[in-house]
């Protein structure tokens, strides 16, 4: 199974001070050690930029430890890292069209759209993506909780 995670639980798992997040750190551990042959989690670079821009804002506002970005680079560097290339964003345009004609767009039509062009990675490499924001990524792609994530086989 392939995971690919949303900035919402990729920032989560950034935060290794808050233990309200322990779990879902632990879970995902679990996760590869079931099949490490089959079981991959991927960052994608848009997610990527969602969470380091935030944490950089909340570092320069003294909100958060500088150490949280090096979180998300060992985070990246354990993970597959999904970047973002030319078939990603044609298939996010054709997503983002699709979305707008069936009337349930998922950002204000002036807006980049993250939730396409993840949703548009997520297509292309044959991903689950664990999210807690359903309701727009899943009219593309499936999507989990991070409390669904298969621990056991």
């Amino acid at each position: 199974m392939f995971l690919l995670l949303d900035s919402s639980v990729l920032g989560r798992l950034c935060h290794t001070s808050r233990k309200q997040y322990l779990p879902l750190q632990e879970r995902l551990r679990a996760f590869r050690v079931l099949d490490r042959e089959h079981n991959k989690v991927f960052v994608s670079d848009v997610a990527d930029y969602e969470v380091r821009r935030k944490l950089l804002h909340m570092i320069a506002k003294q909100q958060a430890l500088p150490r949280a970005i090096d979180r998300l680079d060992e985070i990246c560097l354990r993970s597959e890292y999904v970047p973002i290339d030319t078939d990603t964003m044609h298939l996010a345009a054709q997503l983002w069209a699709d979305a707008r004609s069936r009337g349930r767009p998922t950002a204000s039509e002036e807006s980049l759209d993250t939730d396409v062009i993840l949703a548009a990675q997520a297509k292309l490499i044959g991903a689950t993506v664990v999210t807690t924001n359903h309701k727009h990524i899943a009219q593309f792609v499936p999507t989990i909780d991070w409390t669904e994530i298969p621990t056991t086989a």
